[in-house]
């Protein structure tokens, strides 16, 4: 592709912030805006292009933040929107772009919206959520369930009706197919784009439209799926994914493309989503990528998965631009999932390694830098309902969303001056920023190194990809644009194993001391290497 009029985020390092676990700055153990902005000059060090805040938006908390109260309103455990004003100004300041969660499928039943949607068949707002009656048996108007187990529909006494909820039943279902309620989302998107915001990261987008009919959906065939709720034996068809979604999308692009350089990202999950997120950012008018759970899930990265999954996305027009990621905040941390905890430095590099070394824009979460496995959350600390809902089958998403380690100093690392809202893992405080940041050889220091090579070589950030077959554990590939050629090579297996690459090769990253010239890969090892030019 053209890499010379590239658009900033094309290519880019992007990492995920928490607010609630990133830094806490007045001692209430929950982290907020003010101790975001103090670590700035952390997170521009580490190269990246933006930051993508999690919701920091007016919430009850029933989802930690995913259930919006006040989409104009920062909610007085993170500050005030004086303090978000204070952070934009100071991460563009450092260079860094602001990308912010927009939640568009949901609100909080705490919403002002609903208070008046619910009060009546009759108010103005009275189709701004998805309300149904009852079968004549009293049961729900459909079989659809919700993600965190249980029908997706509750019943309200005050209307005599059900409402729909794909998550929480904390969490309504707006009528997104209404005009109008498109509109009062656009206008929050205008919000927060003329405060100065660089984009968004739009919430389980796939989720905000349903089938009008509520037409049930159809059992999963697919019996080899580990089932732990209900939601897991149906084809979600009927209950999201609907085709009214790209006309909406098309409404949101219109929008950010009146103000320069934003940046719009969905969030796309499913059994199809693939191609929902291909069409979503298909062309000129949809949104700019997409952010894909291809690897998210997935309990050990092969060579075979990782070039399937790249190569269903070819540098060719007309095809959407992708985005990866290895970890977030609703996952498990990618080092325990992928088999880490032995030789728990040298995998964290090397997934970082190969992280930015793929086609597409990169998601680091924060910790990821650090080398962070899956904390130990304790049943009786756990808060995240559908952690307690499935104990002990799913590890939750807990133990990926515990506080950030700044310093060795026992008890809180210095994250917090009292108890932090999740626990501070003893093996985390070990692995903190004060401590690697003095150790050349330490995870974040090589992942810095990486960061900045992506940033610098043309190949990497925006070239295409051609893969080698795979063999033995050996993902190898190239990376090319204007006059670079790179080879990425790792050793993804669990024992030795062997990839020459000829002799036209100059290594300018090596793990484990892996080298094109060798022909031998150790475990948790590999390079990158340049082509010689003649």
């Amino acid at each position: 592709m053209e890499t010379t009029n590239a658009a900033w985020w094309q290519g880019a390092t992007i990492y995920q912030i928490y607010p609630r676990s990133f830094a806490d700055s007045n001692g209430d153990g929950i982290g907020d805006l003010p101790g975001i902005t103090a670590h700035l000059p952390y997170v521009a060090d580490l190269g990246v292009d933006a930051i993508w805040l999690s919701p920091f938006f007016t919430s009850p908390m029933a989802d930690y933040g995913y259930d919006v109260a006040d989409y104009h309103g920062v909610d007085p455990i993170f500050g005030t929107l004086a303090d978000f004003d204070a952070l934009l100004t100071k991460a563009h300041a450092l260079g860094l772009k602001v990308v912010i969660d927009q939640v568009y499928a949901h609100t909080s039943d705490a919403h002002a919206w609903f208070a008046e949607s619910r009060s009546s068949r009759e108010n103005p707002k009275a189709d701004w959520y998805v309300w149904a009656n009852a079968k004549p048996d009293g049961t729900p108007p459909s079989n659809w369930q919700s993600v965190f187990g249980g029908p997706a529909w509750t019943w309200d006494a005050r209307r005599g009706q059900y409402y729909m909820h794909n998550f929480l039943k904390e969490q309504p279902q707006l009528n997104v197919h209404h005009a109008d309620v498109q509109n009062a989302l656009l206008e929050v998107a205008k919000f927060w784009l003329d405060r100065g915001v660089d984009g968004f990261r739009l919430d389980a987008l796939n989720f905000a439209f349903h089938n009008q009919a509520l037409t049930d959906n159809p059992p999963e065939e697919n019996t080899r799926q580990i089932r732990t709720r209900p939601f897991d034996f149906q084809k979600k068809i009927n209950n999201m994914s609907q085709p009214e979604m790209v006309p909406f999308v098309e409404r949101i692009r219109a929008l950010t493309d009146q103000y320069e350089g934003r940046f719009t990202v969905a969030e796309v999950g499913g059994d199809d989503a693939e191609h929902e997120m291909k069409e979503l950012t298909a062309g000129q008018s949809r949104l700019n990528t997409a952010y894909s759970f291809a690897f998210l899930h997935q309990n050990h990265p092969t060579p075979q998965l990782i070039a399937d999954v790249l190569s269903s996305w070819p540098d060719t027009r007309g095809t959407g631009w992708p985005s990866w990621a290895f970890s977030n905040h609703d996952a498990p941390r990618v080092l325990s999932r992928w088999g880490g905890a032995q030789n728990a430095g040298g995998r964290a590099k090397l997934y970082n390694m190969l992280l930015l070394s793929l086609r597409g824009n990169s998601f680091i979460y924060q910790g990821e830098e650090l080398g962070l496995l899956q904390a130990n959350v304790p049943y009786e600390r756990l808060l995240d309902p559908e952690a307690i809902a499935n104990w002990p089958l799913t590890q939750g998403r807990d133990g990926a969303r515990t506080p950030i380690p700044w310093t060795t100093e026992i008890p809180y690392a210095g994250f917090s001056t009292t108890e932090p809202w999740l626990p501070m893992d003893a093996q985390h405080v070990r692995q903190a920023v004060g401590a690697q940041e003095r150790d050349p050889e330490s995870v974040l220091s090589f992942t810095r190194e990486m960061i900045r090579l992506r940033q610098s070589s043309p190949a990497l950030r925006l070239g295409s990809i051609h893969f080698e077959a795979t063999k033995a554990g050996i993902l190898a590939f190239t990376r090319a644009a204007e006059n670079e050629t790179l080879l990425c090579v790792f050793n993804l297996g669990d024992t030795a194993a062997h990839h020459d690459a000829g002799p036209n090769w100059e290594t300018i990253v090596s793990l484990n001391s892996a080298q094109a010239g060798d022909a031998r890969l150790g475990v948790a090892s590999g390079y990158i290497a340049r082509q010689k030019l003649d």
